[in-house]
């Protein structure tokens, strides 16, 4: 994610600095809100609070429409919070398929979506948006490119999964890139 944010911001001229890069370090806000955006919203006001900085903010995830619109918020913790990154990645690839494996292809709908918030460290949020990457969730995995879903998220008129897409092929149409861009105005000023 913070690659993406990087790759989108930083040829604007904002300087992007991880949390990992201070000296100090923080506690992560609790993601308890029902919505993408909700969760980006504590997460950016909290971070902001505790850093004393403006901060940038995103959640995001998967929602697919057989499924009612899961994961959605608890993409990363679909098939539970236990082992590393890549092991729960692929707890959850492996969860989403066994619930899609009868699921039609006309109806395997799914986008991937970003909520973004900036928030300053009074606790007023600056800018907020929100963006959608559709595709469909394909039957097999393709492609090293990306993280969690990617490799899943076939996206019919590029015929290929995400995974499969260069970073600036992704970055120009996925939900992260739209998110970003849609604030980009806040940092023109």
């Amino acid at each position: 994610k913070l690659q993406e944010f990087r790759e989108i911001l930083e040829p604007l001229g904002v300087a992007v600095v991880d949390l990992a890069s201070l000296s100090e370090s923080f506690d992560e806000p609790v993601e308890d809100a029902p919505t993408f955006a909700g969760n980006a919203r504590l997460k950016a006001l909290g971070y902001a609070a505790n850093t004393g900085r403006v901060c940038v903010a995103d959640d995001s995830g998967l929602s697919v429409d057989a499924l009612d619109g899961r994961p959605g918020v608890m993409s990363a913790r679909f098939a539970g919070s236990i082992g590393t990154r890549d092991e729960r990645d692929a707890a959850n690839n492996a969860m989403l398929l066994a619930l899609m494996e009868c699921v039609p292809d006309e109806k395997r709908s799914a986008r991937f979506e970003c909520a973004v918030c900036v928030a300053d460290p009074s606790g007023t949020i600056l800018a907020e948006s929100h963006g959608t990457f559709e595709g469909v969730i394909s039957r097999e995995q393709a492609g090293d490119n990306g993280f969690g879903y990617d490799p899943l998220l076939f996206v019919p008129d590029a015929n290929k999964t995400s995974a499969e897409m260069t970073p600036e092929e992704k970055n120009s149409r996925s939900h992260r890139g739209e998110a970003v861009r849609n604030i980009i105005t806040y940092f023109e000023l």
